[in-house]
């Protein structure tokens, strides 16, 4: 609908007025913070000469309690208020440069003003509470979201409100200027959208509150589902959707939720950096963000070395075919499936009654007590006693255990030996601390002989120290060895597993699994199975503060990995992320189709939905992609028209070489400032920032890496996942590199990381995944 010049004109006279306001806050906080910043500055400074001490009596004792409190109130008063301040100044030097997006004319039934409704990523108020922006989150800006002009209705906590929207209105202003201005039916308009995904990308995921589509306003705004499952084809805006998600949860449930009881699993710490500004773009603290492997690092990097996914992921794309990698694909797809978690917790349920395995309580070579001992102990408790409980008993007894053993071992000869060879320091330390410890009792150092017994408990304690701190962690409990058995005998594995089939290289899984954990060594597809019958046979860790679990890329956790993230977190509802199409890793596979995920939660307390248009890249590169994958007919692009899909077979490495470096040059000056160089394997993308780092700015990334910065980046697909480039470059395309089966999905997502120019060069012959039908519809093979 076209908009008369006097319309226009309205507008930015109203753009004006608001921007007029937000700097006069800008103004007037800026000096209240001033003021605010010395105040809190001079009660720190001043904080002891304002607090009477007095500790003479238990009345003074009371009067210096309640001082300190008072003060203490003062100044965290006064921080507050300096910290809300400094967010509401962040908001309006946002809200400056481009007040609002959107307007709705909205008449609330029967007989209502129609009131003017302006969007923004923030609200403002005049002094009356009359309000001049609502701040997107609000209840009555989904209307803008999911309502068109005509009878509209919205949710608040009140009840639902009806009425009429008379006009949808959007809006593109930058430092106070309106660039584009149109109004639009149903959905948000393709013209802002087309001028939003025709520019550059980033180094950091921007905010889409201008852009959001009634399907992603529905993942945003649900807050009924304990388990939000969200199954979206690449560059959907599944994962944008759901970090807007995170704001919109902390401003709905603002009085009782922190950022800090949020907590996002992302794929790699690369992908943590990428999201990084989202949140801090809408006003919001920044929730916690982890990854898998980096919580499995925190719970057995000390007992174990352990391989990440994309060790992994290398290991088995590099492999030859043969009976090894068959053996560990196997081994895999097993210890990833439901079937291989019923047997962990079947093995968990028969150590109630049998085959506990303990580590003997060694000190200085001698037992303390030995694990038949143990293994006695254990079995001797109420069978009706839960095991986690057992080990808490165990626990308990042992100590006792070592306190006798440490009274008993005072007299030993070695103990006197060590009294000897106490320096004047060590001496000095001993002597402190053995103090503090007789503070208030009648003992005293006054003779020899007492001294000699206080420095043989001493010694005695210290040196038992670290065995008290090894049992109190239940490193009694010999999880190593449980693990192990389940490898080693066939049999107990064969009951426990109830009658099903066992890989048909089960003696190859077997022995290398034994052979990595004889050397200290944990797979990434033993880490969680192994975690999960530890934690089942001694108590389960959790964590009942985090209110709302994130997990980005889902398609590559397997059944046993979600369903310790729901025993972790008891108390969270989860939102998942991901897209089966572009499930790279191999545990992804046990998953199947993320509708199954409802055995987590239940069927009641479960939703699905899908996503399927495509908004990342051109309709050209979306046609080009979604060929390559199966399902791949329902996605549906966005019409963006862009150029085609280039393949290009050489003859030799050095001409490929020579060809990205000529198209990287060519990519730059044409000003796609993000173009990345995507290999197979790391060490693919080794070998080519090699041969181009001499010759070109580029950077090399690593699962290390923490952030990108803007130019060229080499990097393996793996690595490549949830971000997008301007312009992406397929190192080698060829049959030869992506020939496996199980490599068309990596193939496609590397693809799909592309949003303006996707270029494919093949050392060889093009691998099959390029579909045919595409190539002789319009697809450029040079």
């Amino acid at each position: 609908m076209s908009i008369n010049e006097q319309e226009w004109k309205e507008e930015q006279l109203r753009v004006d007025r608001m921007t007029g306001l937000l700097k006069g806050h800008i103004r007037a906080l800026s000096e209240e913070l001033g003021l605010h910043r010395s105040d809190v500055v001079e009660l720190r400074k001043d904080f002891w000469e304002e607090v009477t001490v007095n500790f003479s009596s238990p009345d003074d004792l009371g009067e210096t309690s309640t001082s300190l409190r008072q003060q203490a109130q003062v100044l965290s008063e006064r921080e507050r208020h300096h910290l809300q301040s400094s967010k509401a100044l962040k908001k309006y030097k946002k809200l400056v440069v481009s007040p609002y997006f959107g307007r709705i004319d909205f008449t609330e039934a029967p007989d209502g003003e129609t009131e003017r409704i302006y969007l923004g990523i923030g609200s403002l108020m005049e002094d009356n509470g009359t309000f001049l922006i609502y701040d997107w989150r609000a209840p009555i800006s989904s209307l803008y979201y999911d309502g068109a002009p005509g009878p509209a209705a919205f949710e608040t906590p009140a009840g639902i409100v009806s009425g009429d929207m008379s006009l949808k209105r959007q809006f593109v202003i930058d430092n106070g200027t309106i660039e584009v201005m149109f109004d639009t039916g149903v959905t948000i308009g393709d013209e802002l959208l087309q001028q939003v995904l025709s520019h550059s990308a980033d180094d950091r995921m921007k905010s889409i509150v201008a852009t959001i589509q009634k399907e992603q306003n529905a993942i945003i705004r649900n807050d009924r589902s304990r388990m939000l499952v969200v199954q979206g084809a690449a560059g959907s805006g599944k994962t944008s959707a759901a970090l807007q998600r995170v704001a919109y949860l902390l401003y709905k449930y603002r009085d009782n939720l922190q950022a800090d009881q949020v907590l996002l699993f992302s794929p790699n710490p690369l992908f943590n950096s990428y999201v990084s500004t989202v949140l801090p773009e809408l006003g919001e603290d920044n929730m916690q963000q982890t990854t898998f492997q980096m919580y499995l690092e925190h719970r057995l990097g000390q007992e174990f070395q352990l391989e990440d996914v994309f060790s992994q992921t290398e290991s088995l794309l590099g492999s030859p075919d043969g009976p090894e990698a068959d053996a560990r694909k196997e081994g895999i797809a097993y210890k990833s499936s439901v079937a291989f978690l019923d047997v962990i917790r079947r093995y968990a349920t028969r150590l109630e009654t049998e085959g506990m395995l303990f580590k003997p309580l060694m000190f200085q070579g001698r037992a303390i007590v030995g694990k038949e001992e143990m293994e006695r102990k254990f079995y001797e408790y109420d069978p009706s006693i839960r095991l986690a409980n057992r080990i808490d008993l165990m626990t308990s007894w042992l100590l006792k255990k070592i306190a006798v053993f440490s009274q008993e071992e005072r007299n030993a000869d070695w103990v006197e030996d060590q009294i000897d060879l106490l320096d004047s320091s060590e001496y000095h330390r001993a002597y402190q601390a053995m103090r503090r410890k007789q503070r208030g009792k009648e003992e005293t150092f006054d003779d020899f002989d007492t001294e000699k017994e206080m420095l043989a408990r001493y010694i005695v304690s210290q040196r038992l120290k670290p065995l008290r701190g090894w049992v109190k962690r239940g490193r009694f409990v010999d999880a190593n060895g449980l693990y192990s058995r389940l490898f080693r005998d066939r049999e107990l594995l064969e009951s426990l597993n109830e009658g099903a089939e066992l890989p048909e290289g089960w003696d190859g899984v077997s022995a290398q699994t034994l052979n990595s954990l004889a050397g200290g060594e944990l797979a990434y597809e033993d880490a969680t199975p192994f975690l999960y019958l530890k934690e089942l046979s001694q108590g389960f860790h959790t964590n009942t503060s985090i209110r709302y679990v994130f997990v980005d890329e889902v398609q590559d956790y397997s059944p046993f990995q979600l369903e310790f993230l729901r025993r972790l977190f008891p108390r969270a509802k989860m939102t998942v992320l991901g897209d089966l199409n572009q499930a790279i890793y191999a545990q992804g596979e046990a998953l199947g189709e993320l509708a199954g995920l409802v055995s987590i939660y239940g069927k009641e307390n479960t939703e699905v939905v899908s996503l399927t248009r495509s908004y990342r890249s051109t309709y050209e590169i979306v046609e080009f992609t979604r060929s390559m994958v199966p399902g791949g007919e329902r996605i549906v692009p966005f019409n963006r028209r862009g150029e085609e899909p280039l393949v290009r077979e050489v003859s030799g490495s050095e001409e490929l070489l020579s060809r990205v470096e000529e198209d990287i040059l060519n990519l730059h000056s044409r000003g796609y400032h993000y173009v990345a160089v995507i290999c197979k394997t790391a060490g693919e993308s080794s070998r080519v920032f090699d041969g181009l780092k001499d010759k070109l700015d580029v950077q090399l990334v690593t699962k290390e890496t923490p952030n990108f910065q803007k130019g060229t980046l080499v990097l393996p697909a793996y690595l490549a996942k949830g971000v997008e480039f301007d312009a992406v470059i397929i190192y080698d395309g060829s049959s030869k590199n992506y020939g496996r089966e199980s490599e068309r999905k990596l193939f496609y997502t590397a693809c799909t990381r592309a949003m303006h120019v996707l270029h494919i060069y093949c050392l060889g012959e093009p691998t099959r995944f390029i579909p045919v039908k595409s190539v002789d519809t319009g697809s450029r093979v040079q």
